[in-house]
């Protein structure tokens, strides 16, 4: 995986595009596990009119597992996912896409 990101701070604001070419929406919030030094997820602004902001309705934003970013550049590339891929809950501002096994 290229990443020329140096820190987290340039993360914000990025535009999100799955690798089908689909626009998500931009970085919002990056979540970092301090007990193994390493980035856990990436939560997305669902911009309206987007991919995601179609697939999640009235949510604000999803949580996107880290594993899930395939590229970081001038833009976030991330693996494309299905609508069936996300899981709505409700009571909650921000609906997380489950780990996709390998």
């Amino acid at each position: 995986m290229a990443i020329t990101v140096k820190e987290f701070s340039e993360m914000f604001g990025k535009d999100v595009f799955t690798d089908k070419g689909m626009f998500c929406g931009k970085v919002a919030d990056v979540q970092v596990d301090l007990r193994k030094f390493r980035v856990r997820a990436i939560v997305i602004e669902a911009v309206r009119g987007s991919y995601l902001a179609e697939l999640v309705g009235g949510k604000r934003g999803v949580i996107l597992p880290y594993q899930f970013v395939q590229s970081i550049g001038d833009i976030v590339i991330i693996r494309h996912f299905p609508a069936s891929a996300i899981e709505s809950k409700e009571g909650k501002e921000e609906s997380e896409v489950p780990e996709q096994s390998s």
